[in-house]
């Protein structure tokens, strides 16, 4: 065996799953810095850096070891009335773990991968979602969205008024 097929064979791969547990992982340390989204009570909440394209978190419900969220712009897309782009995300406490579940950018998911998808058609799916999120997230603090610019939608309201 040559010396070069040697070293890579001592080179430890990572699976697909794998690589998608390392994508929730990513995810869960950049929602935490941007928006510490566990320490919210259920709610909306907007964030609004002055560009006129305000950011909505939806805190849907709070567990012991769970949040459920989910992100979009304050604006809907106009065949559907959803609002688009938009992620649905379960962020996991402990095991410091954030998936996106399902997003809608106009499509749904069965319309993507078929109801009885093969598994790794899923694992595929799952990381261009958690792909996505992690370059939504990127992305947002980039503009300057964080803890700093959120604000509960009702007080939002109150000074409009």
């Amino acid at each position: 065996m040559s010396q070069a097929l040697a070293r890579t064979a001592r080179i430890p791969r990572l699976s697909r799953f794998g690589w998608l547990m390392a994508l929730y992982a990513e995810n869960h340390a950049r929602l935490i810095r941007l928006f510490s989204p566990e320490n919210l009570q259920a709610g909306s909440y907007l964030s609004s850096i002055g560009d006129g394209l305000d950011l909505r978190l939806d805190v849907i419900e709070t567990h012991r070891y769970t949040v459920e969220l989910r992100l979009t712009y304050d604006i809907c897309d106009p065949l559907t009335g959803e609002p688009d782009p938009s992620a649905f995300v379960r962020l996991y406490r402990d095991a410091l773990q954030a998936e996106a579940t399902h997003c809608y950018v106009g499509r749904r998911w069965q319309d993507v991968i078929g109801l009885y998808p093969p598994p790794a058609e899923v694992i595929s799916h799952r990381m261009r979602m958690n792909t996505f999120l992690g370059k939504w997230l990127e992305y947002l603090a980039e503009q300057g969205h964080g803890v700093a610019t959120l604000r509960p939608v009702d007080a939002v309201r109150r000074d409009v008024a």
